[in-house]
């Protein structure tokens, strides 16, 4: 009998690794994740409630969450959420997730291109952001993907030049095979 695997997150789970990551763990895996993109942190947290009956019965959660969460709307220097808001709600969704599966996966957020000026100081609080959860999360026993690490050496191949934050069918392509192997690992 198959496992169950489900995939939240932003953007880049939606229109990236999502589909390729399913593809790669089929013949081990039923894999479901949302048709929707799990945006900002407290909208997967909703997430958790309006889809419980799907997300239900998994042995691995593989999440992200933090591209929205950095995001600077206005160009004025003020994130969406703050880092005190993303790592406490960050940790509710890691409590939650503990709650229906036994293993469950964090994936760091992957940086954005920089060859652009108006993205104020985003890979820094990409990094921050990471910086902050990550050990608390591994406090909890949530198992980390880093994908910052695997994107940022070739960020210009993997991530698209026209919108310089989601990813190139390569860069999918890397995520994918990483994300598949880490659900792998942690589901044996």
């Amino acid at each position: 009998m198959k496992k169950k695997a489900v995939l939240l997150g932003d953007s880049i789970r939606w229109c990236g690794y999502g589909n390729r990551t399913a593809e790669l763990l089929a013949d081990d895996y039923t894999v479901y994740q949302p048709s929707e993109n799990c945006r900002y942190v407290k909208y997967t947290l909703r997430m958790l409630f309006d889809r419980r009956e799907e997300i239900a019965g998994a042995d691995v959660i593989h999440w992200n969450n933090g591209l929205w969460d950095t995001y600077d709307p206005f160009h004025e220097g003020i994130l969406f959420t703050s880092l005190e808001e993303y790592t406490e709600n960050i940790l509710r969704v890691a409590d939650r997730l503990q709650k229906i599966a036994p293993h469950v996966i964090f994936a760091t957020t992957t940086p954005v291109r920089a060859d652009t000026e108006w993205w104020y100081d985003r890979n820094g609080a990409i990094r921050r952001y990471n910086e902050a959860v990550v050990p608390e999360l591994e406090k909890r026993g949530i198992l980390i993907n880093d994908l910052h690490a695997l994107v940022e050496p070739r960020a210009m191949e993997f991530i698209r030049e026209d919108d310089k934050v989601h990813l190139t069918p390569a860069g999918s392509e890397a995520c994918a095979r990483q994300v598949a192997e880490a659900i792998r690992r942690a589901g044996m």
